[in-house]
C-alpha cells in the first residue's frame, strides 16, 4: 500500500491496516440503498475481526445509532464507545441467571427473544417492563427464533414485556433466484400483520439487493460493511477495508523436481524463485490454501504480481513462487489481502467462506487504523 511506513519488527512480522473510512462509506452506501428504512449494523465477533470499538465508534459518528451483537460482553463494548444513544440488540438470546439479566437493564442493551424459554425468563424478571426487547421468528433456518405459530399463539404473553422490533433472518438471500426467499417474506410478513406495531428487520447484507426489496423499517448488514461482496458473482459493489501485509523472511532459488514444505505435496516444473513469509495457519490463513501438484493454492501480491503460494501452509510460515515478480528480496513486502485479492477471493481458493477469513484475522498483527 503506498505510503505507509515500513513493518515493525518490534511489534509484529504482519500488519492488517484496516480503513475505516472505507468501512462508514459501505455503510452509508448501504444506509442510502435501503431508505428510508433505518440501517443498523451488526458488529458482533469483534467487528467481524477488525475491531469492535473502532468499528462502533466510527459507524456512530458517521450517523448509525443501532447496533447488533451477538453477546452481552459484546454490547457492552458497543455500549462503552458510543454513550447511551446508541440502541444496541443481542441476538443470542437469553441465558438464566439473575446477574446476565442485570447487564441488560445495567447496560441498556435490548435482548431478542427467541423462544418461550426466553419469554419467560424475560418476563418473569421484572426488567422485560422497563426494558425494550426483539422478537426473532424462524422463517426457514431452522436456528434460533420462534416458531411462526409458536409466536401468534403466544401473543397474549408477549403483552407482558415492552417490544419494539419483530425481526427474521433469511437463509439463501445471496442467490437471488432462491424461491425460499419468496416464502420467508410470505412467513414474515403473516407475522407482521398480527404484530402491525411493531418495526420490522429482515435484510442482511446480501437482502439489501434482492429484488424484492424486503427493507421493511429497519436493515441488518454485516460482512458488506467490512468490504465482503454481498452479490457473489457480481461485481462488488463495496470498498475494501482490509489489507494484510508483511516482509519476505528468505529468499531461496530451487531447481526443477525438488519440494516445498511437509509431505512433499508441491514440486517445482522449473528453476524457481522461492520467498518465505511469517504468516501462517496459526495467524488465521486458512491451511487449505496449501498448493499442491494437483491442485492450486492461495495467491498474494508481491510488486503488483499475483504469486502462487508453494507447498503447505504451516503454523507460522507460508512460502510463495515468486519467480515472476521481478526484484524480491528480504524486506519487500506481500500483501496476503487488499482491494484485488480480497477476503472473497481468498475464501474461494480455500473453500470457505469470507466471514470465516474475516473472524479469524489474527490477534497477532499489528493493527493500523486509517481514517474513521
Amino acid at each position: 500500500m503506498a505510503g505507509l511506513a515500513p513493518i515493525d519488527r518490534a511489534k509484529a512480522q504482519a500488519e492488517l491496516i484496516i480503513d475505516l473510512d472505507a468501512l462508514v462509506a459501505n455503510w452509508r452506501l448501504l444506509a442510502a440503498r435501503s431508505a428510508p428504512a433505518r440501517c443498523a449494523a451488526v458488529v458482533k465477533a469483534d467487528a467481524y475481526g477488525i475491531g469492535t470499538e473502532q468499528a462502533a465508534r466510527s459507524l456512530f459518528h458517521a450517523g448509525c445509532k443501532i447496533f447488533f451483537v451477538a453477546h452481552v460482553s459484546e454490547g457492552v463494548r458497543v455500549r462503552a464507545v458510543t454513550g447511551a444513544e446508541a440502541e444496541i440488540y443481542v441476538l443470542n438470546g437469553l441465558l438464566s441467571g439473575v446477574e446476565r439479566l442485570q447487564s441488560y437493564l445495567s447496560y441498556g442493551l435490548k435482548p431478542v427473544l427467541g423462544s418461550l424459554h426466553d419469554l419467560q425468563l424475560w418476563s418473569g424478571s421484572g426488567i422485560g417492563a422497563s426494558v425494550p426487547a426483539a422478537l426473532h421468528v424462524d422463517t426457514g433456518m431452522n436456528r434460533l427464533g420462534f416458531g411462526v405459530d409458536e409466536l401468534l399463539s403466544l401473543a397474549g404473553m408477549v403483552q407482558t414485556v415492552r417490544v419494539d422490533l419483530l425481526m427474521s433472518h433469511f437463509v439463501s438471500s445471496e442467490l437471488p433466484k432462491d424461491g425460499l426467499n419468496d416464502q420467508q417474506i410470505a412467513r414474515f410478513e403473516k407475522l407482521r400483520s398480527a404484530f402491525p406495531a411493531l418495526a420490522a428487520s429482515m435484510a442482511n447484507s446480501s437482502a439489501l439487493f434482492l429484488p424484492q426489496q424486503p427493507f421493511f423499517d429497519l436493515v441488518r448488514p454485516g460482512y458488506a460493511l467490512y468490504g465482503g461482496n454481498p452479490t457473489p458473482g457480481s461485481k462488488n459493489p463495496m470498498r475494501s477495508v482490509v489489507t494484510l501485509r508483511t516482509p519476505v523472511l528468505q529468499i531461496r532459488e530451487i531447481k526443477a523436481g525438488e519440494s516445498v514444505g511437509y509431505n512433499v505435496q508441491w514440486t517445482a516444473k522449473r528453476k524457481t524463485k522461492l520467498a518465505t513469509i511469517g504468516v501462517g495457519y496459526a495467524d488465521g490463513m486458512p491451511r487449505n490454501l496449501m498448493a499442491t501438484d494437483q491442485r492450486a493454492g492461495g495467491e498474494a501480491v508481491v510488486n503488483d504480481k499475483l504469486c502462487p503460494f508453494a507447498g503447505r501452509v504451516s503454523m507460522d510460515l507460508t512460502v510463495l513462487d515468486v519467480t515472476d515478480a521481478g526484484d524480491v528480496r528480504p524486506g519487500t513486502m506481500v500483501e496476503l489481502l487488499n482491494a484485488r485479492w480480497g477476503v472473497d477471493e481468498m475464501a474461494e481458493r480455500a473453500g470457505t467462506i469470507g466471514y470465516e477469513i474475516l473472524t479469524n484475522l489474527s490477534r497477532r498483527y499489528h493493527r493500523i487504523y486509517k481514517g474513521g
